[in-house]
């Protein structure tokens, strides 16, 4: 059966994670000297305490190749297929060093490594999709060409308070434009071919999220969504609620950004990831 690695920054929630045997390869956060991986040596609750307490500012980095090998060998024990996703190549180095690995191995193995120019639930959705097709007996070329067409069709935004954080990580990408008296905007932004983009400029927190929602409403249909946050339960919750008005609950999932993307986004991050129907 073809196995799936996806990096800790798809934010697969510990129930699908077991449900489906997926294997997660995580990224790394710095605090001064001190290295943790993401979702194993910190909890959540823990990094963003630490993150708004002020201090010396995080940062990442991305998994060693020898990381994604140990991944590799562990999952040959069982199979010769195997199906990596990563987070996008433009803003991290994961996908690099998963094709790094790949051209170590001694032995022979047939691993496809997906850029999937997105991440949190861009990187999700995939991912799941591409467990539950290997569940169901899909061969290695199956999953892979499923999981190219799947991301043609997936989108990922995320609303920030403040853009603070992903200058201060060196993420700010295109949407440099928005810096300035615009750092405490409400803005919307992207992955557009890997590189992060503006979507809206919004003024205020509530008019963020009525065009979260327009964004997704008018999609022209959805078979899968995600909603996530860092530490705004009670918004992710309401936008949950407004969501079911448009697709089933059951195909709505719920989870938390990782310390890695949080280093980037900060604790108020609002994010909406869907797949558009065909």
């Amino acid at each position: 059966m073809v196995r799936v690695i996806c990096d800790s920054t798809g934010d697969l929630t510990p129930e699908l994670i077991k449900k489906y045997d997926i294997t997660i390869v995580p990224l790394n956060v710095h605090f001064g000297q001190e290295t943790y991986r993401d979702g194993i040596d910190i909890t959540a609750d823990e990094f963003y305490r630490r993150l708004v307490s002020g201090g010396v500012h995080p940062t990442t980095s991305a998994p060693a190749p020898g990381t994604f090998l140990e991944a590799y060998h562990s999952l040959m024990q069982v199979t010769d297929e195997i199906i990596v996703l990563t987070i996008s190549g433009g803003i991290s180095g994961t996908f690099e060093s998963a094709l790094q690995a790949k051209n170590m191995l001694e032995n022979p193995c047939n691993i496809e490594v997906i850029d999937t120019k997105l991440t949190c639930g861009g990187l999700f959705l995939p991912a799941l999709r591409a467990a539950q097709a290997a569940r169901q007996g899909e061969k290695l070329d199956g999953v892979a060409a499923m999981v190219r067409d799947v991301l043609k069709r997936t989108r990922a935004y995320m609303i920030f308070d403040t853009l603070e954080y992903l200058l201060k990580g060196g993420r700010i990408g295109r949407a440099r434009a928005l810096l300035g008296s615009m750092l405490k905007l409400n803005p919307i932004i992207t992955l557009e071919d890997g590189v992060i983009e503006t979507v809206a400029k919004t003024r205020n927190r509530t008019r963020a999220k009525d065009e979260l929602f327009r964004l997704v409403d008018e999609a022209g249909g959805v078979e899968d969504l995600v909603l996530e946050t860092a530490t705004a339960y009670e918004e992710m919750e309401e936008m949950f609620n407004r969501f079911t008005t448009i697709l089933p609950p059951g195909r709505i999932y719920r989870s938390r950004v990782s310390p890695v993307i949080g280093v980037h986004t900060g604790p108020n991050v609002l994010a909406a990831s869907f797949i558009a129907r065909k």
